[in-house]
């Protein structure tokens, strides 16, 4: 059977995606997870409008440390992701699916650590153009944790820390800029 680039045409009963070409599922990929990141922000855009944003904030921590617990289990296990260092952490994070969004790079220095550096981040230009501040507390307090579950699943000891955080005062500087380090 043909690989299809897309799905026009007649209705074809037997549809699947093992039909569409590898060009066509990584497009399909790559806007399911720009689905995902508008999801986000609109489930949290709605609770604040109608509760505000500490309520809205409340809620995205505890959805994020559910929904980030469960996303590390169901992805490192899907493709096979084992190790407690640092290089596994770093591995999952480049096949993880929010990193389809991101301009980013990682520097290995070894294999208990590293540097993840996000050069582009729509989520924070959204939030840097809506001028209210809400990327320091989104930046400084939910991705922390949000990147700590992740680390943490592979290995509790390993750290942490970002070394540039929003708000920027440089728009030509990184989005942000995270150390995971495992002391052994």
């Amino acid at each position: 059977m043909a690989e299809i680039t897309d799905y026009s045409g007649d209705f074809d009963p037997d549809f699947g995606y093992d039909r569409f070409s590898k060009d066509t599922l990584l497009r399909l990929l790559k806007a399911y997870n720009e689905y995902m990141l508008r999801i986000d922000g609109y489930w949290y855009l709605t609770v604040m409008d109608k509760w505000g944003n500490d309520e809205a904030f409340e809620c995205d921590v505890k959805v994020w440390e559910k929904a980030q617990a469960y996303e590390v289990r169901l992805f490192s296990d899907l493709l096979n992701i084992k190790g407690d260092d640092v290089a596994a952490v770093m591995k999952y994070t480049q096949a993880g699916p929010w990193m389809w969004i991101y301009d980013y790079d990682i520097d290995l220095k070894s294999p208990d650590h590293a540097i993840l550096t996000i050069n582009h981040c729509p989520t924070l230009l959204s939030l840097e153009k809506e001028g209210t501040g809400r990327e320091k507390r989104i930046c400084q307090e939910n991705e922390p944790k949000v990147m700590s579950i992740i680390a943490h699943h592979f290995n509790p000891n390993i750290k942490v820390t970002g070394l540039k955080l929003p708000p920027r005062t440089d728009y030509n500087d990184c989005c942000c800029q995270w150390e995971y380090k495992l002391e052994r």
